[in-house]
């Protein structure tokens, strides 16, 4: 079963930046579809970024022009970068790949304070 792990959240002021960390346990990301996915108190999970088996990408518009996901295939390994970071963005962040989503990991906790 390959496990996912992420890694890299914290407490951060307003306008702050975090790069948060996905690893895999297996070679998956160079043959799926990932994603970053976002759960904050009282709202159903999010997608905020994707990365196509393709190589193309997409955004949620409350994080358009501020985070950018990128992958490392080799180290099994996905990316996020979050800049410019906002109260709003406060949440348990998640990795994934989709369409056949893999058991959720543990995800990784951001806090942007005002």
């Amino acid at each position: 079963q390959v496990q996912l792990v992420e890694s890299g959240g914290g407490l951060v002021q307003a306008g702050g930046s975090l790069r948060l960390s996905c690893a895999a346990s297996g070679n998956i990301f160079s043959i799926n579809n990932m994603g970053w996915f976002r759960r904050a108190p009282g709202n159903p999970r999010e997608l905020v970024a994707s990365f196509t088996s393709g190589g193309s990408t997409n955004y949620a518009d409350s994080v358009k022009g501020r985070f950018t996901i990128s992958r490392d295939n080799a180290k099994n390994t996905l990316y996020l970068q979050m800049n410019s970071l906002k109260p709003e963005d406060t949440a348990v962040y998640y990795c994934n790949v989709f369409p056949r989503y893999l058991p959720w990991g543990q995800g990784t906790q951001v806090t942007v304070s005002s």
